[in-house]
């Protein structure tokens, strides 16, 4: 790759924000039904339900996110190049193989889920009803089991679907949540409402990703030539672990973080912290999404000898513009955080209100590190991204207990702002000196 190559393609920066305008279109209106849900489940629930129901759901998404094989950066990666040389028939295995790697991780997931739901759910102070329904709630695992078509989704430059996609759950969950609060079914009602919301993530994207393949690859999809993906793909094994480790560790202390306050002060922390934490989802998730949409145009940059300044550039301006957009968001939680928490989640949930600042200061810290990641893994140095992110995570997450002892609630704020300071510090690093190499 060329060090020296200063000059972004032309209309890179338009088509990684044009990807991410119409995927947040769909989260916006994600944003807003999920509000409506939260606040009829907190007031439905209180703070002692709504945390079991936070627990339920986090310990099998943290289940999931160790244990399911996610494909979507090997299809984007060796997808384009795929694309490039216009061999229809590696695409088509390349998909296959993805699509078996995933749902074979996502089975392994499912069970694990099962088994341990016991064992985890009374340590979590699950009640009796919540520990009976935890085992079949283990199916929401396949809500995350889907990264395949997502991959070829934005291999397509089908962002709008992915925009639509991301309206599917939420709206599951507003009208499961309407109905089960109206019934007055309690904690059972809402579980059960949450898991077909994640039945309906998993069927709906799947389903628009064999669409678009039926259009554009229908023969090779049903019937592709002899081969293999592996020969076809060299060093696609190790690219995946290294990539699956990574989005595992840089997205770990998030999912376990709920789990680690209800373990240690019980479900009625673990709901404020829920709380504190959603106003932070404005921040968290367009950064993610950057993440993923500046992922292919940084790749096909690699590929076309422009991983230097070139990319550096692009990734400077990148990471300056989803900071800028976060400020207005920051300003208003810091002014009006009481306010915010009482609107969303009633009087009851006053206490989340500190600990929301401090929250959402820790996102807008980690706003530079999936930017960072995805530049890492263009340049096909996917294990640096995951370095960067087990040594901030085995640096900070065993403190939380000691810092919840110490602090109470607001301790999980302060482990948030450290780990997040340290792997953007850290990826931002590991950017610089490998976008230097010639």
């Amino acid at each position: 790759m060329s060090a020296t190559s200063g000059t972004p393609p032309r209309g890179a920066l338009r088509r990684i924000f044009g990807g991410l305008g119409l995927v947040l279109g769909g989260k916006a209106g994600a944003g807003l039904i999920s509000l409506a849900y939260l606040v009829i489940a907190t007031r439905a629930l209180g703070p002692h339900d709504y945390g079991v129901l936070v627990l339920i759901h986090g310990y099998v998404t943290t289940v999931c996110g160790i244990v399911e094989f996610p494909a979507w950066q090997a299809i984007v990666r060796y997808g384009a190049d795929a694309q490039r040389e216009g061999s229809r028939h590696r695409l088509a295995r390349l998909l296959r193989f993805g699509a078996r790697v995933e749902l074979l991780g996502g089975l392994a997931a499912i069970l694990v889920a099962a088994l341990c739901a016991p064992i985890v759910g009374p340590r979590l102070g699950w009640p009796e009803t919540a520990l009976m329904l935890a085992v079949p709630y283990s199916l929401a695992v396949l809500g995350s089991v889907r990264s395949t078509p997502a991959g070829y989704l934005q291999l397509l430059n089908r962002f709008d679907l992915l925009g639509l996609h991301n309206l599917v759950a939420p709206g599951v969950r507003l009208a499961g949540a309407a109905l089960v609060a109206g019934a007055g079914w309690g904690l059972t009602g809402f579980l059960i409402a949450w898991l077909l919301a994640a039945l309906a993530e998993f069927a709906s994207l799947w389903t628009m990703g064999l669409w678009c393949a039926a259009r554009e690859l229908a023969p090779e999809l049903r019937r592709p030539e002899a081969g293999s993906p592996v020969a076809d793909n060299p060093g696609i094994w190790r690219f995946m672990l290294a990539s699956n480790a990574d989005v595992t560790l840089s997205e770990l202390a998030g999912r376990a973080a709920p789990l680690i306050v209800g373990w240690v002060l019980g479900p009625t922390a673990a709901g404020l912290f829920s709380v504190a934490q959603r106003v932070t989802v404005l921040i968290a998730q367009p950064a993610q999404i950057l993440g993923n949409t500046v992922y292919p145009e940084l790749a096909r940059m690699v590929a076309g000898g422009q991983g230097g300044v070139a990319l550096r550039l692009t990734l400077g301006r990148v990471v300056a513009i989803a900071l800028s957009a976060a400020l207005p968001i920051i300003a208003i939680v810091w002014l009006f955080a009481p306010e915010i928490v009482g609107m969303i989640a009633g009087s009851a949930f006053a206490d989340a209100a500190s600990l929301m600042v401090v929250l959402v200061l820790a996102r807008a810290l980690a706003l530079v590190a999936p930017p960072c990641s995805a530049a890492l893994t263009a340049l096909g140095r996917p294990g640096w991204s995951m370095s960067a992110n087990l040594a901030a995570n085995l640096l900070f997450l065993p403190v939380l207990p000691v810092l919840l002892h110490l602090f109470g609630l607001n301790g999980a704020g302060i482990q948030a702002v450290g780990q997040a300071a340290a792997a953007s510090l850290l990826l931002l690093m590991l950017v610089w000196k490998r976008s230097g190499a010639s």
